[in-house]
């Protein structure tokens, strides 16, 4: 693939390997698996309901094999994972209102939403009744903004959507006043270095705007996106920012602990996996 569009065409062709409630379940526990090999301790992790209703697989099958997966996972590796549901930004909001409701009578064990696939010519304006109904249910509510479309994407998100996180984000660099704002505020952006190499966001690693972000103040985290399909997982993406920016041991720690920070977790939670970053740090 060589952008977006033509990656989101592949992956959603490869999606339609996952029939069963098993098949759900293995893709769970064999990500868990690797994600806590590299010192992963917590995951929110995005899933998209509509391309598998879409092609007659029952919600009620994926959510079932998730949590299956889910359980099987943490019991196997210690790592705990919540789900965060993202609708299709390139599909309409009346169907996204719908699998929110079908979310909701389900039961589905998620601890928000968020909107994803393809940025370009679908504003997050288009979702404004979605993020509102969400809040109404007490669902957490981030969106990816501001990785193909432009820093008024992000503008956008914060503003109409009211997100608590910006995923990806980092045209945000073009607009002074926004990074200003993401500072002060202290909202979280979920970085994917390597992806946005792979999706030529960023021409190589060195041209990342990350270390900028840094300098500005913003709460920066790093994170793997989809790992199979952009070289490497969470671990993998740490290494390569430490070996191209020469990141030292304290940028690395606070990078761990904006992500800790911008977690849903609850606070003792947070508490204890910050603990475990100051005793790294301190040894």
């Amino acid at each position: 693939f060589t952008d977006l569009q033509s990656f989101l065409d592949l992956i959603y062709a490869n999606l339609t390997v996952l029939q069963t409630e098993e098949d759900f379940s293995d893709l769970v526990t064999a990500y868990v698996a690797r994600a806590a090999a590299g010192g992963v301790r917590h995951v929110e992790a995005f899933f998209d309901p509509q391309p598998h209703v879409a092609r007659g697989i029952p919600l009620q099958r994926v959510l079932d094999g998730l949590a299956s997966g889910i359980a099987a996972a943490e019991r196997d590796h210690g790592t705990t994972v919540e789900l965060i549901a993202c609708f299709h930004r390139d599909r309409s909001e009346e169907e996204a209102l719908a699998m929110l409701a079908a979310l909701e009578e389900a039961g589905a064990p998620i601890i928000g939403i968020g909107l994803d696939s393809a940025e370009v010519g679908n504003p997050p304006a288009k979702f404004q009744r979605v993020y509102a109904r969400a809040g109404e249910l007490g669902l957490h509510r981030v969106a990816h903004a501001g990785e193909e479309g432009g820093a008024a994407s992000v503008t956008e998100a914060l503003d109409l959507l009211h997100i608590e996180r910006v995923d990806h984000g980092i045209q945000a660099i073009d607009d002074p006043a926004l990074m200003d704002r993401l500072a002060r505020a202290g909202t979280p952006l979920t970085m994917c270095p390597l992806s946005n190499v792979r999706l030529r966001c960023v021409d190589t690693l060195a041209d990342h705007p990350l270390p900028a972000f840094l300098e500005a103040g913003v709460l920066v985290t790093v994170n793997s996106d989809d790992p199979a399909y952009f070289g490497g997982y969470a671990d993998t993406n740490y290494e390569a920012l430490r070996a191209t920016f020469g990141f030292s041991d304290e940028v690395m720690a606070r990078l761990a602990r904006n992500s800790v920070t911008a977690s849903f977790l609850p606070e003792g939670r947070k508490t204890g996996l910050l603990s475990e970053i100051d005793a790294w740090i301190a040894a």
